[in-house]
């Protein structure tokens, strides 16, 4: 059964109500200039709920969107379409006063408290400057509500005339937060909160939050690369590749058993506290493709170690298989490669360009290999095309003769648990067999 993401984890949250529902989301950067290429997806149609109470985990590699979607939910980047309802207002909708206003009840904690406070300001200024905005109350009230708040974060009243220099890490990520919660808010985007502080100091501040959020009833979208500081403050856990929510279910129930392949490899990746216990990792080769050029069909699909192969090709050794994939991504890397005026040069006088040296690729790619007829005739044929300086046409050739729907199809979502867990993967359709990854030990 197929589903959308905003459907997960209905059966049970039923009676939860959702505070910010998300609806086929974008921002693209570079869509509206005249002087751009194609557009960078930063946040590529993502749907999801977050229940009020709950605190909603974001993880992902470095560049896959996760900021740029925190930042979009509270208005701080413009989306470039979808929807974002908070408490049943669009609040893409909103501008000027309307927009002032709602700001009061979504805020940020920033990830380097160092760079996100003025040290110019004392402690009080800093946490009064958005009452002061909001012109909220009195200054006499404005000054007992800063005070209260340095209490509320483990702060003292003597550190309202500090400045920020004068202060730890740890009491500066406080601040931040206190600032934060200066105007009442329901809604906290927290990015990276504590990845700028000591390991001793994290545990602390989460802490804090999670005190916080029981407290005053917060809600949290907790953006964070540690895994561990996911698995021990959210409730639910939304996983980003490239600008699309690939897994989103119930933390434990993800961690224990990651359903898409892109999950898997991430958890994989966890190092084990017992050195001497036995451990594989998946191991994903290349790089992410550039948002401004994503895959056609699944995003994850230039990377997957369980990507769908063709009905004919699904007996090839797997050595050999994977060999073919590389130069794929070889050609891909290349062909995307931003083009000097230099090199546009030699390509036009015809002199050696970014993959003249086709043969020594294939050498190295296919080196002890033992390429089945059918696989070495696409082979020959790519060396064909890129030496006479077509390997956008030798891209499409392999696309076309080794291709399978990972790369020419949009996954769907379904439903892979009884919680309402969701994964955005073509293995989960009966035609084929569930994600079982090829792990390869580092």
């Amino acid at each position: 059964m197929n589903t959308t993401p905003e459907q997960e984890h209905q059966a049970t949250t039923a009676d939860d109500e959702v505070l910010v529902s998300v609806r086929n989301l974008r921002k693209h950067y570079g869509a509206d200039s005249f002087l751009s290429d194609d557009p960078v997806k930063a946040v590529d149609g993502v749907s999801f709920d977050i229940h009020r109470g709950e605190t909603l985990g974001l993880v992902g590699e470095s560049g896959c969107g996760k900021t740029t979607l925190g930042r979009t939910l509270i208005r701080l980047e413009t989306p470039t379409s979808g929807e974002i309802r908070f408490d049943d207002t669009d609040i893409t909708t909103l501008s000027g006063s309307d927009l002032k206003q709602w700001r009061r009840n979504a805020q940020m904690v920033f990830q380097d408290p160092d760079s996100s406070l003025n040290e110019r300001m004392t402690v009080g200024e800093l946490i009064r400057d958005p009452l002061d905005v909001h012109d909220w109350k009195t200054k006499s009230e404005r000054d007992e509500r800063v005070r209260e708040l340095l209490e509320k974060v483990g702060l003292s009243e003597n550190h309202y005339f500090r400045y920020p220099h004068q202060f730890s890490g740890g009491q500066r990520q406080r601040i931040g937060i206190a600032r934060a919660l200066a105007l009442e808010p329901e809604f906290l985007v927290l990015d990276e909160p504590v990845s700028a502080l000591d390991v001793s100091v994290q545990a602390k501040i989460l802490n804090l939050l999670r005190d916080l959020q029981s407290d005053l009833d917060l809600t949290y979208l907790l953006i964070a690369h540690d895994l561990s500081v996911v698995r021990h403050l959210a409730d639910r856990v939304a996983v980003m590749y490239l600008g699309h929510i690939m897994e989103l279910g119930e933390t434990e129930r993800l961690f224990e058993n990651p359903a898409n392949p892109y999950t898997q490899s991430l958890l994989s990746a966890i190092p084990e506290a017992d050195p001497y216990a036995e451990s594989e990792r998946i191991t994903l080769r290349g790089a992410p493709p550039s948002p401004r050029n994503p895959p056609e069909g699944c995003p994850f699909s230039t990377r997957c170690p369980t990507k769908i192969r063709p009905e004919k090709y699904r007996s090839v050794d797997d050595d050999v298989w994977r060999a073919m994939e590389e130069l794929r991504g070889i050609l891909r890397e290349r062909a995307r490669t931003d083009r000097s005026i230099a090199m546009i040069a030699r390509e036009l006088l015809g002199l050696e360009t970014r993959l003249s040296d086709i043969d020594e690729i294939v050498e190295e790619v296919f080196g002890g290999v033992d390429l089945p007829p059918e696989l070495s005739t696409h082979v020959d044929r790519v060396v064909h095309e890129v030496t006479d300086g077509n390997p956008e046409a030798a891209q499409s050739y392999l696309k076309r003769e080794i291709g399978g729907p990972c790369d020419t199809d949009t996954p769907e979502y379904y439903t892979v648990d009884d919680d309402g867990r969701s994964s955005y993967c073509h293995r989960h359709t009966a035609e084929y067999d569930p994600p079982s990854p090829t792990l390869r030990s580092e």
